[in-house]
């Protein structure tokens, strides 16, 4: 498999520890950035690495900021793209499996690096089933709710 990975500066401490883990389970690793933990904006690389994953058919992406959760919203904005948080492998199997996620998001300052390494090899091993989830999956990838919610 081939991943793409960008953090912000609240996830770029575990990147590097990231990077290493994936690589050595003989997966391709391209790192997006930042190269520092100075101050940057999420968005930026979120944007960064979706539009790798979307140009890359059949590839990958992690996306970690301090939460998780600003760096998946921004990620869930370009079109293709489903990037699942996660905080455990339970939930990494599951957004692969009924999502088809293609972003795994994690926070730095909410899961250890044990946990890290449990959720990259879920969402890597697990695949999307399919069936049910089918519609859901192509339902998501056609809204534009607007303002009507």
């Amino acid at each position: 498999m081939k991943f793409y990975i960008a953090t912000d500066h609240a996830g770029f401490e575990v990147k590097g520890f990231v990077i290493d883990y994936i690589s050595s389970k003989g997966h391709e690793v391209i790192d997006l950035g930042p190269d520092s933990d100075d101050r940057v904006d999420y968005p930026d690389f979120a944007k960064k690495c979706a539009n790798s994953v979307v140009s890359d058919k059949g590839s990958f992406g992690v996306l970690i900021c301090g939460t998780g959760i600003g760096i998946s919203i921004a990620a869930n904005k370009i079109e293709g793209i489903r990037a699942g948080l996660c905080h455990d492998a339970f939930t990494a199997s599951a957004t692969r499996a009924h999502n088809n996620a293609n972003i795994l998001c994690f926070g730095q300052r909410v899961v250890g690096r044990g946990v890290i390494e449990s959720m990259i090899d879920a969402f890597c091993e697990t695949e999307f089933e399919g069936g049910r989830h089918t519609g859901r999956v192509e339902k998501i990838e056609g809204c534009s709710f607007g303002a009507n919610l």
